[in-house]
Parts: structure tokens; C-alpha cells; sequence
């Protein structure tokens, strides 16, 4: 078996691939690897960008626990099996009446790496997907099956885990009653969005922006809750023509133009930014808040204070001017509250999420190291499952609780059962 990722960045081949159905099972194999001296990787859908889900010894599919495992109506907590795909997870819990909170634009992922990365969604009042957990149930090198609960130590690491503390089987979301989202989607002066940032976060429950660079004017995207319906879903033939025919088929073909005539990438752009135009509509949440990406990229994702994102934007901007960058996917922005959640990117303060793309079939050149010079000025944390080069010396100066999770990893795996090339490099040895 060759594993690769999403993007095609990574690749490996693993001596072994295990399929537990229990978490029983899950721990055997650790116990097992552990005493051969060898190193196991959980594998999600291989969504990240980055190479921590790259299995290099033994691979261990969650294909095996998938499906939501109980619901407890009074409380809206539901546990879920880890290797349950976000689409049929999202499918599951409308069937339910009820949804998770927030979510963000792909629902390719398992909800197991979705929460070990960090994956966050957009919403100044709202948290990326890791605050909806609330139990974890994990099994370890040591062969123990834990109830991971809010107020121990183990839980806090576990939300966010990075694949290091065990083999995740299980997790509890905390869901809201099903809701409808209203999106107004449109194009507004970028100048104007960065002259008040929070103002454009606020505006919507759920705002997000794109740039094209090289353009003038900023794609946007509010999606707002509502409880009764206020605009009708889009029409089956507008759904193909904006969000296969356009979003996906046309870009494409856009993309592989620029890529073999990278000086037409500014007027590409240009049209591209022009053809996202305006609609509204409205739908179930999940329906509104993802939608299919088939033209593969490579990304790198930031999360900086919300008052740096209008310097970071304006920087990038200046440099792109300066260079004629090639660089043919948009910038995308986001917004999240401060959270509690030991390794995540808004952990302490509000946030806006940059990430920055190139077509998989282009050249980066130096566009994501200039990106991290920039977002390191203004104390950056990566997105987990994107592409940087931080180590862990420089992931222990932006993140505050970083030892407190490394103690956790002492704890569950000190014989590093669960270690790889990535994960050393940005948790140390």
C-alpha cells in the first residue's frame, strides 16, 4: 500500500496497516508495536497538507470505528465513532435534529483528525471544532482504554492531540439543535474590509473573506443563523454551475493556463475573482458551510491576533506587488473567539485564520516562506495540518500551554510509540 495525501505532497509506504473495530483492539496494537520497537501512525482521510498524518512504520485505519455510536436527546451530546467521515457525520446528526456548532468549508475529513489538527471553521462568536468535544476516548501504549472528561489534564491534551497521546476511538461532541444558515455572498473593495476587520467578522454569524492576488476586490462570504426560511436553497442547475462547473471544472482549467504562463496569473486572477460574483440562499448548516474541492492545492494556514490581520493582509499584498508572484489561489481569511483549548491556534485571544494556497501543478517558489516571515512578526501559529516550518522551539514561544501538552505525552507515551519524523520536529524527541 502507497499512502499519500490529499494534495499528493506526501507519500509513503507502511509496513503494515492495522484496522481495529474496538478500542481494545487499538491499544493491542500499540502494546504489540511497542514491544517489537516500532512506531505507529493513526490515519485519518490524509486531508493534511502537513506531514503529520505520513505513516512510516505502522499505519492504523479508523475505517473500522465509524458511525455515531449514541445520542442523548436531553443534552445534545452524541459520541461518535473517530474514523467518521464529516459528510456522514454531518448526514447522521441532521437525522438527529441537531448539528455541530460550527464547521469548516471541507467535509472530506474524519472527525479524529478533523479535531486532532485543529480544523476551525469561521465565526467571531464561535470556537473551531475542538470545543465541541467533550469526552475522549483514547487507547494508549500502554494498552489502557481512557474516558478522557473536562477537568483532567488528558482531555485538554486530547482535544487538539496531534496523533501523540494514542490512538483516538471515540469522541463526544456537544451539538446544537439544527439550524439553517442564510448566505449572502458578494464582492467588496478589500481596503474597505481591512479598514475594520472585527467590523467585517461581526457582520455575520460566520464571515470569511477571499483575495485574489493581484486584484483590488475581496470575495465574500456571511453566512447568517436563522430559524425559518427566509431565501430558498440555491436551484439544483445554479449548484452545478457555481460549484462544479465554475468553482471546480473552470478553475482548473484556469489554474493549468497560469501554471504553464505564469505571466498571465494577475489577469487570471482578475477574472477568476469576477466570476465568484453575488448570490444568497439559504440551507441546512452543513450544506451551506461545505462544499466540493476538486482542484487539488497545497496551503499554509496562520492564526494571528485579529488586530495584526489588516498589517499581515497589507504586507502580503505589498509583496505580491512587488514580486508579480504567481500565485493563483486566493487568499482565504477567518475568524474564530478565543478558546481554551491547550494547542489551538486562537488559544487566548480572537483570532483571524490566513491561509495562503498555490495550485498543486505551480510553483510555491518563495511565497509561503515570505508568508511565515510575515505572520511571525505578528506571533503566528500554524495550522497543525498545513504546510510550515516551525520546530518545537518556535511552536513553544507562540503556544503557552506547549509544555503542559508535552507532560501529557510523557505520560501516555514515554517509549514514543506514537513518533515519526514530523512529529519530532515540531514536539522534539
Amino acid at each position: 500500500m502507497t499512502w499519500r495525501n490529499w494534495s499528493g505532497t506526501v507519500t509513503s509506504t507502511p509496513t503494515q496497516v492495522a484496522v481495529p473495530v474496538d478500542a481494545a483492539a487499538a491499544a493491542e496494537v500499540l502494546v504489540r508495536a511497542g514491544a517489537a520497537g516500532r512506531t505507529v501512525r493513526p490515519l485519518g482521510s490524509g486531508h493534511s497538507f502537513s506531514a503529520i498524518g505520513q505513516p512510516t512504520d505502522i499505519a492504523v485505519s479508523l475505517a473500522g470505528l465509524a458511525g455515531v455510536r449514541s445520542h442523548h436527546a436531553p443534552s445534545g451530546k452524541v459520541w461518535v465513532g473517530a474514523g467518521t467521515r464529516l459528510r456522514d457525520l454531518n448526514r447522521a446528526l441532521d437525522a438527529l435534529g441537531v448539528a455541530l456548532p460550527n464547521l469548516g468549508d471541507i467535509d472530506a475529513q474524519t472527525i479524529a483528525g478533523a479535531i486532532a489538527t485543529g480544523t476551525h471553521g469561521t465565526g467571531l462568536g464561535l470556537y473551531g471544532i475542538a470545543a465541541a468535544v467533550v469526552g475522549v476516548e483514547i487507547a494508549t501504549a500502554s494498552g489502557e482504554v481512557l474516558r478522557c472528561v473536562p477537568g483532567d489534564g488528558t482531555f485538554e491534551a486530547a482535544r487538539i492531540n496531534l496523533g501523540a497521546l494514542g490512538i483516538v476511538t471515540a469522541l463526544e461532541l456537544q451539538t446544537v439543535p439544527a439550524f439553517r444558515l442564510r448566505a449572502v455572498e458578494g464582492p467588496m473593495p478589500l481596503e474597505d474590509v481591512l479598514a475594520d476587520p472585527r467590523a467585517f467578522a461581526a457582520s455575520a454569524d460566520h464571515a470569511e473573506f477571499f483575495w485574489f492576488p493581484h486584484t483590488t476586490v475581496a470575495s465574500t462570504r456571511r453566512n447568517h443563523r436563522e430559524g425559518a426560511e427566509t431565501a430558498p436553497p440555491l436551484p439544483g442547475w445554479r449548484a452545478v454551475l457555481d460549484d462544479e462547473v465554475l468553482t471546480n471544472g473552470v478553475f482548473a482549467l484556469v489554474n493549468e493556463l497560469g501554471s504553464v504562463a505564469p505571466r498571465l496569473v494577475p489577469t487570471l486572477n482578475r477574472v477568476s475573482a469576477a466570476a465568484m460574483g453575488s448570490r444568497t440562499y439559504a440551507d441546512r448548516s452543513h450544506r451551506v458551510f461545505c462544499s466540493p474541492r476538486r482542484v487539488r492545492f497545497v496551503e499554509s494556514e496562520y492564526a494571528v491576533p485579529l488586530g495584526s490581520v489588516g498589517d499581515v493582509l497589507r504586507e502580503l499584498r505589498a509583496w505580491y506587488g512587488r514580486t508579480r508572484a504567481p500565485i493563483q489561489f486566493p487568499v482565504e481569511v477567518r475568524f474564530v473567539a478565543a478558546d481554551d483549548v491547550w494547542l489551538s491556534g486562537a488559544y487566548g485571544r480572537e483570532t483571524a485564520y490566513v491561509a495562503v494556497h498555490q495550485y498543486a501543478g505551480s510553483d510555491v517558489g518563495d511565497s509561503f516562506a515570505v508568508f511565515e516571515r510575515i505572520v511571525a512578526e505578528h506571533g503566528g501559529r500554524p495550522h497543525w495540518g498545513k504546510q510550515h516550518t516551525l520546530d518545537a522551539a518556535a511552536l513553544r514561544a507562540v503556544h503557552p500551554r506547549f509544555d503542559d501538552f508535552l507532560a501529557v505525552r510523557d505520560r501516555l507515551d514515554p517509549g514514543r510509540v506514537l513518533a515519526g519524523p514530523h512529529l519530532e520536529r515540531i514536539l522534539g524527541a
